[in-house]
């Protein structure tokens, strides 16, 4: 992946290129633009450029470069900036953004220094300089994150609003944002709201109309599990969603995969109307091994990278591994209502909670009674309403749930130590935060949060996976939460319906077999 890298460490070259993807897109203007605003402003000699085929024509793209003043240069011909191409190379730094530099999606322009930054699954793994976390819903909130840690606060209207549009367009209107921070930038920024309904509703042009009616027209359709999917001709990613958004209202379509193909990859869009397929875990499903995918329970999306996809599946077409992924979710998957199902623990071990330290905080040590508040965490939002019996955990992944006051008391001893998430949780990618949803403060959660220990009393029983299973637990019959193979499933010994999944990767971290 190259050398972790700071935008600092980049302030040493000049002149600095940006250079976009070919054809750049709204996410790909608005990172270019901010990298230019911070490079401009530290005094260097910088430059914000794009090749391919085309100048800029879609309408939204052309008011979102007048209206936010981004002075991005097309360049036809990458040869003019190096001469004959030779052996002369660009002077001083390339900086690819929201694209890596050799990639089929942009022009290769040989430079003296290369860095890159960007979102998307990494192809470009012998880089000397590069940030890139594919786990972000756009290169936006990567720059915006990076920006924040040089302590660049962004006060300027039109950058803002550059990097909300883009993060905007990226996620399909914000239905595949999956990443908490993805989230932190969206309620950030400044933003002028009315050029983002306008850039919106400027989107679709005649020709992406008639895509959307000729994809709409081809489909495929599984009876047996009610799911379609669409190819699309290339387009703008929103038009995916248009699409599968209209698809869904088919009254025996319940699930639905709508994905084109690019110089780079598949870009998908996937929807669910039913309880059962959760369309995040659907879209990560798909691209496992191969990509990225995330969102909402009802819309997610996501992108496969064509060079993964190629290396591991050479011979299959793209129609076939959608309808194949599709069937062995659908196969494979056994679901169980904790509430109805009545489970064999004939074949379970007995274990009992290990004497670890975790968090705990007392809701109303944050904010008063009926508060209602949204817990953000790397694994998603988490909403409640602060009451006296409110007890808010956090677990050994830094994962947040809730619990009974009178249940935590029997099983957990107080510590009154304070709770440091880097020495309790073994990960720290994210600190969990409190958003008061009355006045949209945020509160760091383990600023307030202190150390409890289990006592041993939290007896279970629990077996290894084989396959993939989906528990809707007692308490809640909406969502449900997923065991892959190698997990495992647990159900306490004195509750045969408390039914939950614990991840291989902290259950022997967190239960030991009972002694007898």
């Amino acid at each position: 992946m190259g050398i972790k890298m700071k935008l600092s460490d980049l302030t040493g070259y000049n002149p600095i290129t940006i250079q976009c993807h070919d054809n750049p897109d709204a996410d790909a203007l608005a990172s270019g633009y901010a990298l230019y605003t911070y490079f401009k402003g530290a005094g260097k000699d910088v430059r914000l450029i794009y090749s391919g085929r085309n100048v800029i024509q879609k309408p939204n793209l052309c008011l979102m470069l007048k209206h936010l003043e981004i002075p991005v240069e097309y360049v036809a011909k990458p040869e003019e900036l190096v001469g004959d191409m030779s052996g002369y190379r660009l002077p001083g730094l390339l900086l690819t953004v929201d694209c890596q530099y050799g990639a089929g999606n942009v022009a290769k322009i040989p430079a003296e220094h290369i860095a890159v930054i960007d979102h998307h699954q990494i192809e470009a793994a012998d880089m000397e300089m590069s940030e890139i976390n594919p786990e972000l819903g756009s290169c936006s909130t990567l720059v915006w994150d990076m920006l924040r840690k040089e302590q660049f606060d962004i006060l300027d209207l039109k950058l803002g609003t550059a990097l909300y549009y883009g993060l905007y367009s990226d996620t399909n209107q914000f239905s595949e944002i999956y990443n908490p921070l993805d989230m932190d930038m969206r309620e950030a920024l400044p933003c002028e709201k009315s050029l983002i309904k306008l850039f919106r509703n400027s989107n679709l042009s005649l020709r992406e109309l008639e895509i959307a009616g000729v994809a709409l027209i081809r489909h495929i359709y599984n009876d047996d599990y009610g799911y379609a999917i669409i190819k699309s001709q290339p387009c703008d990613p929103n038009i995916l969603g248009l699409i599968s958004d209209f698809l869904l209202q088919v009254a025996e379509v319940y699930t639905c995969v709508v994905y084109n193909e690019g110089a780079d990859g598949y870009k998908f869009s996937v929807r669910s109307c039913i309880r059962e397929v959760q369309a995040n875990e659907l879209a990560a499903f798909l691209a496992e091994g191969v990509g990225s995918g995330g969102g909402h329970h009802e819309k997610a999306g996501g992108f496969i990278s064509k060079l993964r996809y190629e290396e591991v599946y050479p011979t299959l077409h793209s129609e076939a591994f959608f309808s194949e992924r599709l069937n062995d979710y659908f196969d494979n998957t056994q679901i169980i209502d904790a509430r109805e199902y009545e489970i064999d623990i004939s074949g379970m071990e007995s274990y009992v909670k290990k004497r670890m330290p975790l968090g705990y905080v007392l809701a109303e040590d944050i904010l008063p009674a009926g508060t209602p508040i949204t817990i953000r965490t790397l694994e998603g939002d988490v909403d409640m309403t602060v009451e006296p019996e409110l007890v808010i955990m956090i677990g050994v992944k830094g994962e947040v749930y809730p619990n009974r006051k009178s249940n935590f008391e029997k099983n957990y001893e107080l510590t009154g130590k304070p709770y440091h998430m880097a020495d309790c949780a073994l990960k720290t990618v994210y600190q969990p935060t409190v958003h008061n949803r009355k006045d949209g403060s945020v509160l760091p959660l383990s600023d307030y949060a202190k150390v409890c220990i289990a006592n041993g009393v939290t007896h279970i029983h629990a077996r290894e996976l084989t396959g993939r299973v989906k528990v809707f637990t007692a308490w809640d019959r909406e969502k449900y939460t997923l065991g892959r193979p190698g997990d495992y499933l647990a159900v306490r010994c004195d509750d045969r319906h408390d039914i939950y999944i614990v991840e291989r990767d902290i259950f022997f971290k967190t239960y030991e077999k009972k002694q007898e």
